[in-house]
């Protein structure tokens, strides 16, 4: 039995993978949510870009080890040309005034010989037709995914895919979450979706929009397209790296408009098609998501530079090598967060993020606040990865508020005061501080809106915020409660209390029950407040109240965050211009901040190149908020995330989503770590065989004496019981 039960373990007995996988070049991760939308006419969130951009190739993507972020052809030949027209249709000069620039036209020419990856929509038959373009009932009968077709075949990329892309945006039936923003300077795309309204009424099902011509996007050749946009939109070269405007084949979208295909799960929404290094080959959301190599993938390199530290790190030794190094990456859904960090540890997943149940068994703080790996991540050769992430979160005081704000009409005295008030809150709040006890020091406290990484920060003391920080030795210093009580005296406020009718100041924070304004945090802002003579009250409401709150100029003080769609100033800066106010204008201001120049500076910045003349308009810009203080500028939050030493090529940075092709493994080292960390311990099966056997033997003795017993009474009387 111990013989038999020994030879039943294997090298390993947790292994939650196949066998077969064993040895085998894949990456494994995992993923917390089920990707709702995988069509990239729709896809807009993080857990569907980790699955949609190793599919689809936009014309453009971003260097992948260069910081600030650089922009670079993708499937495009090179980067597109841009040409400025007057409204009379006169070309001109790139520097010309934005406001007589009527239209812009983006030419992008696509490389040769760039193929899909093998499709059934691709598939023809002997006489040239497609093979699987009228299916019925009958022969979708037994099929569960695209892989369980007989046939596939491919094609080249051309430029025509693109523009079917971008005719899709105005389906009625998808509902592209970037439409408006996009009509706005692409204004056929409106006429477009009110064609295809009117056939979508007489034909109800798939559209075909290849049938309808957009109005300012043609194909000029085969290989090459034109887009014209209303207006200038330097900004439009950002979106050119995301999958809506990334190709879509209209034998693929018609391919999955046949009657029948959706209600089998066979839709562009759960299968993309690209040209990109992997194609997803397995999609059971609930349990396990596959990319495999695609076999056409076009010939594309390792990058042979990047940011300064890159190359000590390792992370240009494979320059000039063909990507992608992984043959399969295999993604298994992960529901809780300790199965998943158990099974890093085992090392079973290759890399993985750090929460905060795991944070005190991952890193360690030092008295500085410097973030090191603990000593039992150090001895399974695990590295630590850290990069500030192209976000913000703020304290935003509404403007449009009395107090805080000095109101609509404010008198010029009545501003200022406010202004003095915000800026003695803005000291007075130590966001250090709450960085350390909150976010386990996964934060760097804000200087303005644009993070680290993004074009127009600066660092060391040219990038502090002077009002709230003074330079000392090498670092920045936050100012001490004593200049916050001066400003707030001056504000009309010493000591917490109103120098005429001598009541309370009292400030409220607007939130949300369980969000940033929860228990402990409302309690250590209080301990801020109180430090100043300034009495703190919450006011919370559900989701629904608190945006009305703010829709409508309600509220007093609140968290606010921004995730930048692109690396560019605009897309942070823009939080603060005026025309963006959030209750006269509904846009993403939510601190209805005004002021005249800056909203002139931004104006002009925005239509910019990067260079020493945008970096001074920032400046400027950056110097009139930090005095005005419509915002306690909070932090930059800091990714971390863990990896194996047999991991290689790996750089944090959310603005790169199509990393997973220059990832590398060492299979071998992966291995041999699994088997020692994994090794059975087969000394309880020898106790438990050895207990089992002490019990049973009693009993075995016991049969043997009744055995002998009777057989010798058998013999004694020569018949038996």
């Amino acid at each position: 039995m111990l013989c038999a039960m020994m030879s039943a373990c294997g090298p390993v007995l947790n292994d939650p993978y196949p066998a077969a996988e064993r040895g085998e070049n894949i990456l494994y991760t995992a993923f917390t949510q089920q990707p709702k939308h995988l069509d990239p006419v729709q896809s807009y969130s993080e857990d569907e870009a980790s699955f949609l951009y190793q599919v689809i190739e936009p014309p453009l993507q971003y260097h992948y080890l260069k910081r600030p972020y650089v922009l670079e052809a993708g499937v495009a030949d090179q980067m597109p040309s841009v040409r400025l027209y007057d409204a009379a249709g006169r070309e001109l000069p790139a520097d010309s005034d934005p406001a007589k620039v009527a239209s812009s036209v983006i030419e992008i020419r696509i490389r040769p010989g760039i193929l899909y990856q093998p499709h059934p929509a691709f598939a023809r038959d002997d006489s040239g037709a497609l093979r699987y373009a009228a299916l019925g009932a009958e022969a979708l009968r037994a099929i569960r995914s695209p892989v369980d077709f007989a046939e596939t075949a491919t094609r080249e990329l051309e430029a025509g895919d693109f523009v079917h892309q971008i005719k899709r945006l105005a389906s009625p039936h998808l509902h592209s979450p970037i439409f408006e923003l996009i009509a706005e300077y692409l204004p056929g795309l409106k006429k477009l979706q009110a064609q295809l309204l009117a056939e979508a009424r007489e034909t109800p099902g798939w559209v075909d929009v290849g049938r309808f011509e957009l109005e300012g996007v043609e194909v000029v050749d085969r290989y090459t397209y034109r887009i014209r946009l209303k207006g200038i939109y330097p900004q439009f070269l950002y979106w050119l790296t995301m999958p809506f405007f990334g190709p879509v084949p209209p034998e693929v979208d018609r391919f999955f408009g046949q009657p029948g295909m959706a209600e089998r799960n066979l839709s562009l929404d759960r299968w993309p098609v690209g040209t990109g290094p992997y194609m997803l080959v397995e999609n059971n959301p609930n349990a396990r998501m596959v990319l495999a190599r695609n076999p056409n993938y076009r010939h594309d390199t390792y990058p042979c530079e990047g940011a300064p530290g890159d190359a000590e790190a390792g992370l240009l030794d494979d320059c000039g090598k063909v990507v992608p190094f992984v043959d399969k990456v295999v993604f298994s859904r992960e529901r809780e967060g300790i199965p998943y960090w158990n099974k890093f540890l085992q090392g079973y997943y290759d890399a993985s993020g750090v929460s905060s149940d795991n944070f005190d068994q991952a890193v360690t703080m030092t008295s500085h606040g410097e973030v090191n790996l603990s000593e039992d991540m150090e001895q399974k050769g695990i590295r630590l990865l850290t990069t500030v992430s192209p976000s913000i979160f703020y304290l935003a005081f509404n403007m449009l508020d009395p107090l805080v704000g000095g109101g609509e009409n404010a008198s010029a005295a009545d501003s200022d005061r406010a202004r003095k008030l915000r800026q003695a809150i803005s000291i007075a709040l130590d966001m250090e501080e709450f960085v350390s006890i909150f976010l386990n020091g996964r934060g760097l406290p804000a200087m303005h809106p644009i993070p680290p990484g993004v074009f127009g920060a600066r660092e060391g003391e040219r990038g502090i915020n002077p009002v709230v920080y003074r330079w000392v030795d090498g670092k920045a210093v936050r100012r001490s409660h004593d200049v916050a009580r001066r400003l707030l005296a001056e504000a009309g406020w010493p000591d917490g209390r109103n120098a005429r009718t001598g009541e309370p100041l009292v400030i409220h924070l607007d939130t949300t029950p369980g969000g940033l304004g929860d228990k402990a945090r409302s309690d250590w802002l209080a301990k801020q407040f109180r430090e100043l003579g300034v009495q703190f009250v919450v006011r919370p409401t559900d989701w629904n109240r608190f945006q009305d709150k703010v829709r409508l100029g309600n509220g007093q003080l609140f968290f606010f965050g921004w995730n930048a769609d692109y690396p560019d100033p605009e897309n942070l800066l823009f939080l603060l211009y005026g025309p963006q106010g959030k209750v006269k204008y509904q846009g993403q201001n939510a601190s209805n901040y005004v002021n005249a120049e800056y909203d002139a500076l931004f104006d002009r910045m925005k239509v910019m190149p990067d260079g020493a003349q945008r970096q001074a308009v920032i400046d400027r810009m950056i110097a009139i908020i930090q005095r005005d203080a419509p915002w306690v500028f909070g932090f930059y939050p800091k990714s971390y995330s863990l990896q194996h030493g047999w991991v290689h090529n790996r750089k944090p940075g959310s603005i790169v989503r199509n990393g997973l092709k220059y990832q590398r493994l060492d299979v071998e080292a992966r291995a041999r770590a699994r088997m020692q960390w994994n090794a059975p311990v087969r000394w309880p099966l020898a106790v438990l065989v050895l207990a089992l056997l002490v019990i049973a033997l009693p009993a075995f003795l016991h049969w043997r004496r009744h055995e002998h017993a009777t057989a010798v009474r058998v013999r004694a009387t020569g018949r038996g019981d």
